[in-house]
């Protein structure tokens, strides 16, 4: 059985394009699951209607992949874990077509190769285009990183419970620092003696 999913970001953009794409294919309308959600979102029910509906030998057909997830990554992952129940993906509009529904087809395997190494690509680039951001403002003299906003005076109060030998999650609970800022910002307790010499 064919299972459509289409997703637009906001709720202000238009699912129709979609679903006439969806439907001229062949899946009726009952069968595509919608989502009026950011692809970051988590909260995806359609998406989660249509994983769980879907039964081995079926297929999920989407407009395009980067309706499935965040990232290519994201996307692949999820064509994994479907794969695994025996459930397949095919998508209809991208310059690289996949459909996944048939394991023994070889150019279909190699779509999804080349998407997984778009995916390495893409996640190489990203860190390395971050370091040179970082590099660049550092060289300037600017912090690099998100801005510190964390009331000057509740760190204060932080390092002086640290000091009088509060843990991290007690100095949470008094302060409500996230654990995360505080590790950024309260320097490492010293290290305990282990021997006699020190």
């Amino acid at each position: 059985m064919e299972l459509g999913y289409a997703r637009v970001s906001t709720v202000k953009q238009d699912l129709d394009r979609q679903i006439d794409a969806l439907t001229r294919e062949g899946v009726p309308r009952e069968r595509i699951y919608l989502d009026k959600r950011s692809g970051a979102s988590s909260d995806r029910p359609g998406l989660a209607a249509v994983i769980a509906y879907a039964r081995e030998g079926d297929v999920i057909v989407v407009h395009t992949l980067d309706r499935l997830g965040r990232t290519v990554r994201d996307t692949l992952n999820l064509i994994h874990d479907l794969a695994q129940r025996g459930i397949g993906v095919r998508n209809l509009a991208d310059p690289i077509r996949v459909d996944s529904s048939n394991p023994a087809d070889p150019m279909a395997q190699l779509a999804v190769v080349l998407l997984a190494l778009f995916a390495q690509m893409e996640r190489t680039y990203s860190l390395e285009r971050a370091a040179h951001a970082r590099a660049v403002a550092e060289l300037k003299g600017r912090p690099a990183g998100r801005p510190v906003s964390v009331d000057p005076h509740r760190l204060a109060w932080a390092e002086r419970l640290r000091a009088d030998g509060d843990s991290i999650a007690e100095i949470v609970t008094k302060t409500g620092i996230p654990r995360s800022t505080l590790y950024r910002h309260l320097p490492a307790r010293p290290s305990e003696q282990l021997t006699a010499e020190g």
